[in-house]
């Protein structure tokens, strides 16, 4: 364990404020201070004369108000020796909001549920922020101490005990983690030192300072904080929210250094890591090698994936979803990844986006469903509560058999009846009337009537979104299950629903017809979305239905298939 030290450049004078109240003086050494009493315990800084608590602090045991604790990370017992992890396109994310995961709410009460996901077919969890924020309840991006564990997850130890369950089971863990922006209440970083730059404006008021002047050191404090994740608590990924926040001029652009550490401290531990963005620039240079002019991550969102696949299952054009709505816009997004490559967006009044190319379709991360797009609508519904059972069956089959990686939300496997809605839990009142007012704002784009949204601030909020186990029992969440359980264990066991080179996947649809056929490989998924049953016709290739939600209703001729209205089927051409 390390001696304390703070970088304070703007101070004149630093000290350690023990657990009794005493101060200790600390020594600056090139705008870092230094304490050498080897003091373990509770403490905070005092900073020309202000008391604070540590930017690194490893332990908020009272929150984001108390005291920083030191940690011993040596002293937690693993039991994953043997854990190498395996590579990114060998996985199957699932999303968890700890929180409303269980009904705990702690890292301890999701351990409870992993056995499900090792059966539901899944191998990665990824993580929603735990970084320590204001409050005990809230989705975690407006974190503020970003190297301690919330406390009311279950704190360092308790993350250590999940990771270490997830192992054991053979489940990687990925970690969601903010660097864009910090929260607005109980941030003090700018009393320590520039760690923000007015050169930027972001949606959340000034930039991170990535390259401006004495930002090594800054860009030095978020690539410790992902080693540490790594290194520290055996976190196999790290998902880094909304990167086009992230501004940065450099020559090394920081998302490049920063990737290039964690897959150090990954082959120093001997294992695979991954590096994942949130963007919404359409940039295929996030996944490129740096060989080539890219920043040499391992994979992005493809938001495009998602909103192609909403528009057409939805109907939904409010918003964002302004710029899709054709069947071609969805094979576009399956075939090449992004719909917007480079031509004009509407809703952007400009051009968008960059082709893809050659690059292997495991460096996108697919999705239907997510804690923004169902936790951003008015009142969090999922998909199946938006589009009806058959229709989230079929955004199912698409995501479960297309070329990227694909991420589950918790609860979509079931058809959860728990709306995911947004949460907070700010002490200061006025802050609180003001997220309140911001989100009714934001939500007047869509159409969505203010009053119906939930006070984030409500406790019931909360119990509203929390995951109802029980009703796996249920008739109708079984059937939706085992649909899932189903189309895993297929993709599991189909090298050619894995196969992600850009030619293993083309399309044929109709647009006036609301049919579309997807070939992959030897395999087809075949929907329809007309309102009375229609044939869609194929090749006159022998085939044998491998999953259908109508199976006893399929009607395979020579000159096609016939489906139900909002019909799915995976067929398989045979020899002969």
């Amino acid at each position: 364990m390390s001696d304390i030290a703070v970088w304070a450049p703007l101070a004149t004078c630093v000290q350690l404020q023990t657990a009794s109240g005493e101060r200790l003086a600390m020594r600056s050494d090139a705008g870092w201070w230094h304490d050498s009493s080897h003091y373990r315990g509770e403490y905070l800084f005092i900073v020309d004369g202000v008391a604070l608590p540590d930017p690194r602090s490893a332990h908020q045991p009272a929150g984001v108000p108390g005291p920083s604790a030191t940690l011993d990370h040596g002293a937690f017992v693993w039991s994953d020796g043997a854990w190498r992890g395996f590579p990114l396109d060998d996985a199957v994310i699932y999303e968890i909001h700890v929180p409303t995961f269980s009904d705990a709410g702690t890292f301890d009460g999701a351990i409870d549920h992993l056995d499900h996901l090792v059966d539901l077919g899944v191998t990665a969890v990824e993580v929603m922020p735990v970084a320590t924020f204001p409050g005990t309840r809230g989705w975690g991006y407006d974190g503020v101490l970003i190297f301690a564990p919330h406390h009311a997850f279950g704190g360092p130890d308790g993350l250590k005990r999940f990771v270490d369950a997830a192992h054991r089971r053979g489940l990687a863990v990925v970690l969601d983690v903010v660097y864009n922006h910090f929260g607005p209440s109980g941030n003090h970083l700018g009393q320590f030192g520039p760690y923000f730059t007015d050169k930027y404006r972001t949606p959340w008021g000034e930039a991170v300072n990535l390259d401006d002047g004495a930002s090594n050191e800054v860009r030095g404090f978020f690539i410790a904080n992902a080693v540490q994740w790594i290194r520290d608590y055996h976190i196999d990924g790290l998902r880094l929210d909304a990167v086009h926040a992230l501004h940065d001029e450099s020559a090394i652009p920081f998302l490049e250094q920063l990737a290039a550490a964690v897959h150090a401290i990954g082959t120093l531990a001997d294992r695979d890591v991954w590096v994942i963005a949130e963007s919404d620039l359409n940039d295929p240079r996030l996944v490129d090698d740096v060989a080539v002019g890219g920043l040499g991550l391992d994979a992005a969102w493809s938001d495009d994936f998602h909103h192609a696949v909403h528009v057409v299952l939805a109907d939904d054009r409010s918003g964002y979803y302004s710029d899709f709505g054709s069947l071609a816009d969805l094979a576009k997004a399956l075939e090449r990844v992004f719909v917007f490559d480079g031509i004009f967006s509407p809703l952007r009044n400009r051009d968008h986006g960059r082709p893809v190319g050659d690059l292997p379709r495991h460096h996108f991360i697919g999705f239907t469903q997510n804690h923004d797009q169902i936790g951003n609508r008015a009142v969090g519904e999922r998909l199946a509560h938006l589009i009806g059972f058959r229709r989230a069956q079929i955004a199912a089959a698409l995501l479960l058999t297309a070329p990227f990686v694909p991420l589950l939300f918790q609860g979509e496997e079931w058809a959860s009846s728990s709306p995911f809605q947004y949460m907070t839990d700010h002490a200061d009142a006025d802050l609180a009337e003001a997220i309140r007012r911001g989100r009714s704002k934001e939500f007047a784009a869509f159409g969505w009537d203010p009053g119906e949204l939930p006070d984030p601030q409500d406790v019931t909020t909360l119990d509203r979104s929390r995951l109802l186990w029980d009703e796996l029992d249920g008739s109708r969440h079984a059937e939706m299950l085992d649909w899932y359980r189903s189309l895993l264990r297929l993709r599991r066991a189909e090298p050619d629903l894995r196969g992600d080179s850009p030619e293993a996947t083309c399309t044929q649809f109709d647009e006036e017809g609301r049919w579309m056929v997807v070939v992959r490989g030897s395999f087809e998924v075949i929907f329809s979305l007309a309102a009375m049953p229609v044939v869609v016709p194929l090749s006159r290739s022998s085939r044998e239905i491998v999953l259908s939600n109508d199976r006893d209703r399929v009607v395979l001729a020579d000159d096609g298939v016939e489906l139900l209205p909002d019909g799915v089927v995976v067929l398989c051409r045979t020899p002969g």
